[in-house]
């Protein structure tokens, strides 16, 4: 499962906190009952036209990975949970919603399954965007 969401917030002090993206890190896994099984990496990025900087955040899990990255002049927010493992996708999107302080944002959910029953050319993969 690949929550994919992205967001707007107008709280720009928290779009550069990077304390509060790495302790969302360190925490955010066991909430939504996956293992971590690394430190989170924080990187500031301002080598870049200035609309563009912002911190990216990353974490692994047993199960894959959480991904964060925020635009601070641009007021948005790119935020990927990828899973092999099961997890609650509405508890999440919503809970993330309002640790960012969202305005708006969008959800898509992609299940990654694919057996080996089917060929290689089908594409099992869905990408929609919904209400969550």
């Amino acid at each position: 499962m690949h929550l994919l969401m992205d967001g707007y917030s107008e709280n720009k002090e928290l779009l550069q906190d990077e304390e509060f993206l790495r302790n969302l890190l360190l925490e955010y896994p066991g909430r939504i009952g996956m293992k971590r099984i690394s430190e989170p990496y924080i990187i500031r990025y301002e080598d870049c036209v200035p609309e563009e900087w912002g911190i990216s955040g990353f974490v692994f899990l047993a199960e894959s990975h959480i991904a964060i990255h925020t635009f601070v002049e641009r007021y948005f927010v790119n935020i990927d949970v990828f899973s092999c493992k099961d997890f609650d996708t509405e508890y999440a999107a919503e809970d993330l919603k309002q640790r960012f302080g969202f305005t708006q944002s969008r959800v898509a959910l992609a299940e990654r399954e694919w057996s080996r029953s089917q060929s290689g050319t089908e594409n099992p993969t869905r990408y929609a965007y919904n209400g969550l």
